[in-house]
């Protein structure tokens, strides 16, 4: 799905934000039940994190922690969860998902299956598409 930039999926479920400086993509989820959500998938095809070189791990984690960071300061949240999957989708990339005290799942890991799916207008998404572009710089 992150390799075929004409997935059908890719973009029922995520807005492309852009390239991070080291080859990774950014990813705004459609579904923001957790606000400020995001993905980063890694540039080139890996399955697993081990298939990786070590130059790509480095990078990669760079890419995730500017992205992280800059959720942070734009949401907010109290905390951050990340959660590498990879069963449905086997690519390696990193959900960034802002968790925040008294509201959905704190305290529990994040998980959609059963949750209804909150969606913002098309203005909210294009705002938080360039919330995160100048934050990053990209």
């Amino acid at each position: 799905m992150y390799c075929d930039v004409q997935n059908e999926t890719r973009h029922k479920l995520l807005i492309e934000v852009g390239k991070l400086p080291h080859g990774s993509t950014l990813f705004v989820l459609k579904n923001q039940n957790h606000l400020g959500r995001i993905v980063v998938a890694l540039g080139t095809h890996r399955q697993e994190v081990f298939e990786m070189t070590p130059q790509e791990r480095e990078g990669y984690f760079a890419d995730v922690a500017a992205a992280a960071k800059a959720c942070m300061e734009l949401f907010h949240p109290d905390k951050i969860n990340y959660g590498i999957f990879g069963d449905g989708v086997p690519h390696v990339h990193m959900h960034i998902v802002p968790k925040y005290k008294d509201g959905l799942q704190w305290g529990h890991f994040f998980w959609d299956k059963g949750l209804e799916e909150v969606t913002l207008s098309d203005e909210e998404y294009a705002k938080m598409v360039a919330q995160y572009k100048e934050k990053l710089g990209i």
